[in-house]
């Protein structure tokens, strides 16, 4: 994928970090990311569910309407998309969200789910994949059910797609353990390091 005129010589480089949900992949990247804050900048996805309570347009999500997100999609606007959980909601990652980053010759670290994970490696096979995993699934069980924010039935979807999830986890270069935020945080960012992240 040509990546358009910049500000930097070196292109920058895509992170893609997936795992199921309740796994505290949101924890794990927000601090990531302020630690390697100036080297790595987050990708904000767009989505066509409705703002939550304390969500912000444009600094959580770009939130798009369901007719606004498919001319968009059918437009190019799209690195990769995806339905989640199969109600109706969709989540991309707009070329526009990644290319001014990329060009400038930062990485950009993108929080997808494995469909669009794969969609990005047909187009940037180099991207660094990350897998952000639970325990066990009965810990994923115990985080989800914790929350206490959905349906019995809900969760038991969301453990189902965790399980296909958690079955393709090998496919990704790292796989990290999230057994305590502080250890995931400090694994990941010595990834980023040894593979090469420039420095500020």
């Amino acid at each position: 994928m040509t990546i358009a005129p910049g500000k930097s010589d070196v292109p920058g480089r895509l992170v893609v970090v997936s795992g199921p949900s309740g796994v505290g992949k949101s924890t794990v990247v927000k601090q990531v990311l302020e630690r390697l804050a100036g080297r790595l900048v987050p990708s904000i996805s767009a989505t066509t569910r409705d703002p939550r309570s304390g969500e912000t347009d444009g600094v959580d999500y770009f939130f798009l309407s369901p007719a606004e997100f498919t001319r968009r999609r059918e437009a190019g606007d799209f690195l990769e998309t995806a339905e989640v959980f199969g109600r109706g909601h969709w989540y991309g990652t707009l070329w526009s969200a990644v290319r001014p980053s990329l060009s400038a010759g930062k990485w950009v670290l993108l929080e997808i789910d494995v469909a669009g994970a794969e969609e990005v490696l047909r187009q940037f096979p180099d991207a660094l994949t990350i897998f952000i995993q639970p325990s066990t699934i009965e810990e994923l069980e115990r985080r989800l059910r914790s929350r206490a924010t959905e349906t019995p039935a809900a969760i038991e979807r969301r453990l189902e797609v965790a399980r296909r999830e958690i079955a393709l986890a090998r496919r990704y270069k790292y796989q990290v353990v999230n057994d305590t935020v502080s250890k995931a945080v400090e694994e990941i960012v010595n990834q980023l390091q040894n593979e090469g992240i420039p420095n500020d």
